[in-house]
């Protein structure tokens, strides 16, 4: 059997168990060690120890459970739940005001928390609820928080840029500050959406009503400062890795340490916060361990049968397809997988043959990470299966149905998905970042 059609056969064997049910990390980890074995002999039983070898020597991995911490610490104690109350006082008198701040707040969660499980959770609990009460259209509003807590993957501390860092080998330092600018210009796109639709049709997002509007001077500052202690924790956090001070694996730690002391300070910290935050960042520290464990033995297998060579010389020799037509073309593939995968199984399950094949094209690693995670965004939002439609799903009260959150996404696809062109027609609005400060 040539290697190419090994490497067929290990695809379509991962993919049937998973249509099986079984766990992500476990379909990919047993073709890989099965393959490396019936490939290699005995001496195949290696390529998973040494992949478990490289994974607990890689230091910046200790970022992860830091990350993790921080933001359920500020969940749970409900310290994020201050952030909303001061975007509802003073975003309130504009139309969409609310709706905007909902895009702020899920900007600060994400730079909190590193999951748009997280913002999802947080905007369907705290701020739909609020919003439809307020006269709200219903599918605007859904759609804003489906499309503000996907920013949770991009704006840093991204957990799913650490997982591509592991397995494309790349700092994640770097991958996080490329993240930044198009989280941002996606965040600002988003709300000048919403500013430019709730002017044109004002009842889609009315003002508030003037008795709630009437707050106090001194109550409007207290908000402020009570909202903007998670903005200090990240301040507290990024400013000295961002100037050279503190390496990446100390800033995380200062910022669990922070988020637990402001949690402490504030009264919050209960038995019952923390002992949920320890059990939540266990959970998924030990998820995406034994993923990026799965991926890496997978991609030493692949890397042995040269098939990312194969493949490369397929789409370049006997296809002639142009190195930019085969970046599209694994864009598609990822909006088309997530239609039926979160964005860690499709990193994993690719990744062996996309990044070394991107590597090979001529393009930049770093600035592939971020097409590849705003193109998750994208795809966590696509019909029938995107993942945030069901989470929404899941979340939304009784009167929203399905059909309004499939109509709530459409134009905020298409404003990712004009971001997207931006960043792949101008790699420096991710790449300057880094460049600037690595540069120093």
């Amino acid at each position: 059997m040539s290697y190419e059609m090994i490497a067929i056969f290990m695809f379509s064997t991962m993919m049937l168990m998973m249509l099986t049910g079984q766990r992500i990390f476990g379909a990919i980890g047993f073709v890989a060690a099965v393959s490396a074995v019936l490939l290699w002999g005995t001496g195949g039983s290696d390529i998973p120890f040494s992949a478990a070898m490289k994974l607990m020597k890689w230091y910046p991995l200790l970022t992860l459970p830091m990350f993790i911490f921080m933001g359920y610490i500020l969940s749970e104690s409900k310290i994020a739940d201050d952030l909303y109350k001061m975007f509802h006082v003073w975003m309130g008198p504009v139309n969409g005001g609310l709706a905007i701040g909902t895009i702020l707040l899920m900007v600060l969660v994400s730079a909190m928390n590193g999951l748009s499980v997280a913002g999802m959770a947080i905007g369907a609990t705290i701020a739909l609820p609020e919003l439809l009460k307020r006269g709200y259209d219903k599918i605007m509003v859904t759609g804003v928080i489906q499309a503000g807590s996907s920013l949770g993957i991009l704006v840093p501390p991204s957990v799913v840029l650490v997982l591509y860092a592991m397995i494309a080998r790349q700092p994640v330092g770097q991958l996080w500050l490329a993240g930044v600018i198009p989280g941002l210009m996606m965040a600002a796109m988003f709300i000048l959406y919403i500013a430019i639709r709730c002017r044109l049709n004002p009842k889609l997002g009315p003002v508030l009503d003037k008795e709630e509007r009437t707050v106090s001077r001194a109550e409007k500052l207290r908000l402020l400062r009570a909202g903007l202690l998670p903005v200090m924790i990240f301040a507290t956090m990024m400013v000295p890795f961002i100037n050279g001070w503190t390496s990446l694996v100390e800033s995380s730690a200062i910022g669990a340490m922070a988020a637990f002391v402001a949690a402490v300070v504030k009264g919050r910290m209960t038995k019952t916060v923390f002992e949920n935050s320890i059990r939540q960042t266990l959970a998924i520290s030990c998820m995406f361990m034994w993923i990026i464990l799965a991926a890496l033995g997978f991609g030493a297998v692949f890397d042995g049968l040269g098939a990312v060579r194969a493949i490369e010389s397929l789409f370049t020799e006997h296809l002639g397809l142009s190195p930019w037509m085969i970046l599209i073309i694994m864009q598609l593939s990822f909006i088309l997988m997530g239609t039926f995968l979160d964005d860690t199984a499709m990193l994993v399950i690719v990744a062996p043959l996309y990044i070394p094949l991107v590597g090979a094209l001529g393009f930049d690693l770093i600035w592939y990470g971020v097409l590849y995670t705003i193109t998750t965004q994208i795809a966590y939002m696509t019909p029938p299966f995107g993942y945030n439609l069901f989470l929404m799903r899941a979340m939304a009260p009784p009167q929203i149905q399905l059909g309004d959150i499939y109509r709530s996404i459409v134009p905020f696809v298409l404003v990712m998905t004009f971001a997207l062109s931006l960043v792949m027609i101008f790699p420096d609005i991710a790449l300057w970042l880094p460049e600037y400060v690595y540069g120093k």
